[in-house]
């Protein structure tokens, strides 16, 4: 199809003809594509200014943020902690109840340590919170020994009074400053969102841009070229479009056809990128919650059978306080591999597996295939795991370690709990509700003492 003879002449008005006269295709080509190679230079710098910008933002949520919010609450659990056993102390006079509220104290001076070292400083309260511990310490020691030397009622005084007012302004200092941490968290997050949505929608322009002026220089250089050239300009502007996998059927092999090839890599390229939504995660390379929530998305909108599997490793937290993290990020590593070598082996080809984070993995298969892999990961995962162990603990199948409540007790070796969810015998509406009820099951599959897989079998009211 013939250019329209406007078109033409725009083309010919366009074309440096005392330039072109000296060079071949080939050089042609590699001048126009210096245009390219300054709006690539220009797209790139500033999606790494933009990706600096949201890195600063979130550095200063997760390390600054997030921790004081934490500490703030630990802190304020602490103080709570130390207020019972001072009138449990005051009423029972017993000797351990006065070590756990020393100990409570020991924990409320090393959150406030850590503050220090993360905060800068005058951005909390951090020497008068010290101070009001301080006081608050040196009026249950008074109490202590008027409890010791038989005036009770001098300590309960203290107790009531002093003691209690120390206590509500040490409360109130805390609860401002995780308030102030939760907003500060709050704002941080939205200015994340605006810096990621005004950086993603003038990367888009500058990418079509690019793209449309790389289109225009092409037509310039070869606009005297047949069919290959037309079929070219077509690509780009598709490209630009957004139809990354279009294909514009160049088949020669000249300068023209490499140039076809190049587009259509990068168009697989653009392709995969939008696909993998760039949150793979650091620890395994697998894809992390926004791929997986909209793959699932995807699937759940095509009313084909769906198996959602929800995955956990059991007794991993003791695990990792008790050999670290590097060892516990190894079997992070090696839990993703049984995972996705489990269900390439007995799954479809195009089965999902994502790692939400922590301990937690999804594969998005179909009822065809998830007991297999199910039970494949599970093999797999109870022959490999204990290798991890220490030639001792492997002997005793148990390790030592303290339970969330902080009592040390016996922990066997880490499992697998796999939760199931099908579309099978109930319609799942949303991924939310999908979530939902892999969650439950998952608790469910979690207070089996083994590896084990649970499939939803309840159906739709």
């Amino acid at each position: 199809m013939n250019k329209p003879p406007l078109s033409q002449a725009v083309l010919e008005l366009l074309t440096p003809h005392w330039l072109f006269a000296r060079l071949n295709i080939a050089s042609k080509m590699l001048l126009g594509y210096m245009m390219l190679v300054v709006l690539t230079v220009i797209v790139v710098s500033y999606a790494l200014v933009s990706l600096q910008k949201l890195n600063q933002q979130n550095k200063a949520v997760i390390t600054v943020a997030i921790p004081v919010q934490e500490a703030a609450d630990k802190m304020h659990e602490a103080i709570l902690a130390q207020d019972s056993y001072e009138k449990r102390f005051l009423i029972l006079k017993r000797t351990d109840i006065r070590n756990l509220f020393w100990k409570r104290g020991e924990e409320f001076d090393t959150l406030l340590a850590k503050l220090t070292v993360i905060t800068a400083e005058g951005d909390l309260p951090l020497k008068k919170l010290d101070k009001l511990h301080r006081q608050y310490s040196d009026l249950f020691i008074r109490e202590t020994k008027m409890v010791k030397d038989g005036s009770t009622a001098a300590a309960s005084a203290i107790s009531n009074g002093e003691l209690k007012d120390k206590l509500d302004d040490l409360l109130v200092l805390l609860r401002a400053m995780s308030a102030d941490a939760k907003i500060a968290q709050e704002n941080g997050m939205k200015r994340i969102s605006m810096i990621g949505g005004s950086a993603f929608a003038t990367t888009a322009m500058l990418c079509i841009f690019s793209i449309l002026a790389g289109a225009l220089a092409g037509l310039v250089v070869t606009h005297h070229i047949s069919s290959s050239i037309h079929k070219l300009s077509v690509g780009t502007e598709r490209i630009a479009e957004g139809q990354f996998d279009y294909d514009p059927g160049i088949t020669t092999h000249d300068e023209i056809g490499t140039l076809s090839d190049a587009f259509r890599a990068m168009g697989r390229r653009l392709l995969n990128l939008e696909e993998m939504y760039l949150d793979a995660s650091p620890l395994t390379r697998m894809p992390g919650g926004i791929a997986i929530e909209n793959v699932l998305k995807r699937r759940l909108d095509s009313g084909q059978p769906i198996a959602f599997c929800v995955m956990d490793l059991d007794n991993f937290k003791a695990f990792n306080d008790h050999y670290g993290y590097a060892h516990g990020n190894d079997v992070l590593k090696a839990a993703g591999a049984i995972i996705e070598t489990a269900t390439r082996v007995k799954g479809a080809a195009d089965d999902f597996v994502g790692h939400i984070g922590g301990d937690d993995f999804v594969v998005i298969s179909t009822p065809a295939h998830m007991r297999d892999i199910s039970a494949e990961i599970i093999h797999q995962f109870d022959e490999q795991i204990p290798q991890f162990y220490e030639p001792e603990d492997r002997e005793n199948r148990y390790i030592f370690g303290k339970n969330r409540q902080g009592v040390e007790m016996k922990f066997p070796f880490m499992t697998i709990s796999i939760a199931i969810v099908t579309n099978i015998h109930r319609k799942l509406t949303n991924s939310l509700e999908t979530a939902e009820i892999a969650a439950e099951l998952k608790d469910y599959a979690k207070t089996i003492n083994k590896s084990v897989y649970v499939v939803d079998q309840r159906r739709s009211v």
